[in-house]
């Protein structure tokens, strides 16, 4: 895959895209011009032309990579084992006691008032995720259910909520199948 075919938005991509920015820069000071960087890297003519002010500027290190695009990370390693141990306790040593769920809302609030910053649902669930927590249901059935009530549902008010398959045909919705007319 070359410089333009998209990808190397990863650390491997990038490196890589910037091997090829430092080709171009032995290639400048070779005294070949941008179109033949170009032509010899297969990048666009556009993309030599821009590295070439770059190199002329501030020389090699001008090309270096700047790391990956966007905000550093939110939080500290420190403050993630700090957040960690939190989650860890549970909810309602939190603060929620309604129901012992995380959320990533709740999270999200938690990161707030224990680190006065905000960050967004897309962090929280990575911060999450690196730190090998997964989603998952409650275990754990409700308290205040009732298997004997919910036996009789099934036994004798689901059968008629169902319906019988007697009077049930096959149907189309199609205005041209010959089971519609």
């Amino acid at each position: 895959m070359r410089y333009g075919d998209g990808g190397g938005v990863g650390p491997q991509g990038r490196a890589r895209r910037e091997q090829i920015r430092r080709q171009a820069a032995v290639m400048f000071a070779d005294g070949m011009s941008a179109m033949q960087v170009a032509t010899a890297l297969e990048v666009s003519t556009k993309s030599a032309y821009t590295w070439r002010r770059a190199w002329t500027a501030g020389g090699e290190q001008a090309l270096a990579s700047r790391g990956a695009p966007g905000p550093d990370g939110r939080l500290s390693q420190a403050q993630v084992q700090r957040l960690v141990a939190v989650v860890r306790d549970g909810p309602a040593a939190a603060g929620w006691a309604e129901d012992q769920r995380w959320t990533l809302a709740r999270v999200r609030t938690l990161i707030g008032r224990m680190f006065h910053t905000t960050v967004g649902i897309t962090t929280v669930w990575q911060v999450l995720h690196q730190a090998g927590f997964t989603p998952q249901q409650p275990v754990a059935r409700a308290v205040e259910r009732d298997e004997h009530a919910i036996e009789h549902w099934r036994r004798y008010q689901w059968p008629a909520v169902k319906g019988s398959r007697a009077g049930w045909a096959r149907g189309s919705a199609s205005p041209t199948s010959p089971a519609s007319r």
